[in-house]
């Protein structure tokens, strides 16, 4: 059994799917997903989307389908949700790492229903994703990690004024948001913290920082220009330097922020039974814990690629 890389640039993606492999000479979405290996077995093509994270899940039900006697290929960085989406909807790729609530209020908004308010937990997000979704399209289980947003402080700043959760931000005189400019529109965002927690409106000012709770982000905390940021669950806390910094995430008891938790998005016909299992099965060892160390090893001192990340995670959950 053989998995074949292929990394596709995220701008070429954009540019109708017609795009060459930096690693081979044969376009990997130009396929219609069920290319015959050379044994004969039709070949599973994993999707991911273009961060690491997405790359290293990938990776990893790569090496578990490899491991059970699947052909595999991974076509990596296909570029945003809406490029990797049609991708798949399109029969490009078989399957894809996705995150349960955003892909669950992705598809009720391109129907027009309802989205999903505070207060959902895992299971009704996916009730409410396993009901939006396409008819070509079916998610497989979810498992226990998940990459969602998080709003953090220093451990000064939480010790200073007792801030545990996010209604405790009412008690700073200034409530500045380090986060992605496109915190300020999103419902767990500034709008939320008022509506929810009854955070004063006025108290509240973004802090635009595009690094997606990065270094820049932790050190808007660390030099004071920001008392809270945004930073996923799955991201090491780690400052320009590359030194861990001692955060508090404030907890969420009303879950103003949607469970996040990975789970494979897959074109229903396209990927057997047998091979749902296998990823199901690896999933259960998949828990945010697990995730932010693998993340660690990619953009720690490490620097580990993913390919070994996950060939490491698979053997040491087999």
């Amino acid at each position: 059994m053989k998995i074949r890389l292929t990394t596709i640039t995220a701008a070429t993606a954009l540019l109708g799917l017609t795009l060459t492999a930096c690693s081979s000479s044969e376009d990997p979405l130009a396929s219609d997903g069920q290319d015959t290996g050379s044994d004969g077995a039709e070949t599973i093509v994993i999707g991911t989307a273009n961060f690491p994270e997405s790359e290293i899940i990938g990776q990893v039900w790569a090496a578990a389908l490899e491991d059970a006697g699947f052909d595999v290929e991974v076509s990596s960085a296909i570029g945003s949700r809406e490029v990797y989406l049609r991708a798949l909807e399109e029969g490009s790729i078989d399957l894809v790492p996705e995150y349960s609530g955003n892909l669950a209020q992705y598809y009720l908004s391109e129907s027009g229903s309802a989205e999903l308010g505070a207060g959902s937990d895992a299971d009704e997000v996916y009730a409410a994703l396993e009901g939006a979704l396409p008819g070509e399209l079916a998610a497989g289980d979810y498992a226990e990690g998940e990459s969602k947003d998080s709003y953090r402080v220093t451990r000064g700043l939480a010790d200073e004024y007792g801030l545990a959760s996010l209604g405790d931000l009412a008690k700073l005189d200034q409530v500045r948001v380090a986060a992605n400019p496109e915190l300020a529109e999103r419902p767990y965002g500034p709008p939320g913290l008022t509506e929810v927690y009854g955070v004063p409106a006025e108290k509240i000012t973004m802090v635009p920082i595009s690094d997606g709770g990065g270094p820049l982000t932790i050190a808007a905390l660390t030099e004071g220009t920001a008392e809270v940021a945004d930073i996923y669950t799955t991201s090491p806390t780690l400052d320009v330097s590359g030194s861990e910094v001692d955060l508090v995430t404030l907890e969420d008891p009303e879950q103003l922020i949607l469970p996040q938790n990975v789970l494979p998005l897959m074109r229903a016909d396209a990927v057997p039974q047998e091979a749902i299992d296998v990823i199901n099965g690896i999933n259960e060892h998949m828990t945010t814990e697990a995730l932010v160390e693998m993340n660690l090893r990619n953009i720690g001192e490490e620097k580990a690629e993913a390919p070994v990340i996950a060939r490491d995670f698979v053997d040491e959950n087999a």
